[in-house]
């Protein structure tokens, strides 16, 4: 768990608990070929390391495949998907520049080109204008079509999408409210669109700013930010807190319990700082 991770972890605790709320941890590990052994273990402990553990047993999206296919049926029912054989090269050829990169340009959208196999899934959102009110970042709204376009479901791997895993996970885990960090903002208009699709409710959102490094990128584990201490958990909440905008607790707690139980009584979303390093459409 880098610096980035523990602000998500810390806001959406403390927010969670301030609402007298159940807090969930959920292992987003659908991308199995890259998961590295033991990392998963390593950030449970860390969390419970700096006092935060789930209130529900966690939920691991490995293990969860079959309701992913299930939901990715419902949707190819109803005439909302169709099978893609583009590849990423043929979309940077062919895609307008979007805010996350090339926009899928609909080549297969009435059916694959002659020569063309299927390789992904993809789900079709015609001209669909999304808005979110989020708690943190004020009103977001996107053009599926225009940023985006018709999206991936299920990828060329076999593995299902993100977006898909996240909406299907969470409905079935009674999710009302949803803290992040604003990495995820721009994904938010795809995933209240599959939850409309579905028939799924809608989470209320808030996205917490981003932690950048010197050069403005965001801290991640592609950057090799540095690992949270578990040795020392104070320093790292306190560092978490003010960075969330947060009044300093005083007197200083000197113990991870005494930190929330001063820190749970004094949360407060609207003093969080929406500087978030996404450009929104």
């Amino acid at each position: 768990m880098h610096f980035g991770s523990l602000i998500a972890a810390v806001g959406s605790f403390a927010d969670a608990r301030s609402r007298s709320g159940v807090w969930l941890v959920r292992m987003e590990d659908l991308d199995r070929p890259r998961e590295v052994p033991g990392a998963a273990l390593l950030i449970l402990e860390t969390l419970a390391r700096l006092g935060m553990t789930s209130d529900e047993p966690v939920l691991r999206q490995s293990l969860r495949t079959d309701a992913y296919g299930a939901a990715l049926t419902r949707l190819r029912e109803g005439g909302w998907t169709y099978p893609c054989g583009c590849s990423r090269r043929d979309i940077a050829a062919a895609g307008a520049a979007g805010p996350e990169g090339p926009v899928y340009p609909g080549t297969c959208r009435t059916g694959l080109p002659p020569g063309h196999s299927a390789r992904t899934e993809r789900v079709r959102v015609g001209r669909t204008r999304i808005t979110v009110a989020d708690r943190i970042q004020g009103s977001i709204r996107q053009d599926l079509a225009d940023a985006v376009g018709d999206f991936v479901l299920r990828r060329a791997d076999g593995i299902h999408a993100y977006q898909l895993a996240v909406v299907v996970d969470d409905a079935a885990q009674d999710i009302t409210h949803i803290v992040r960090g604003a990495d995820l903002l721009l994904s938010t208009p795809r995933q209240v669109y599959l939850q409309r699709l579905l028939g799924l409710p809608t989470p209320v959102y808030g996205h917490l700013p981003l932690a950048v490094d010197r050069q403005g990128r965001k801290l991640s584990k592609s950057l090799a930010a540095a690992p949270v201490d578990p040795a020392e958990p104070l320093p790292a909440l306190r560092s978490a807190w003010a960075f969330l905008g947060q009044r300093t607790l005083s007197p200083a707690p000197r113990s991870v319990a005494a930190f929330w139980a001063q820190a749970v009584d004094t949360w407060s979303l609207e003093q969080v700082p929406a500087r978030a390093a996404i450009s929104v459409t």
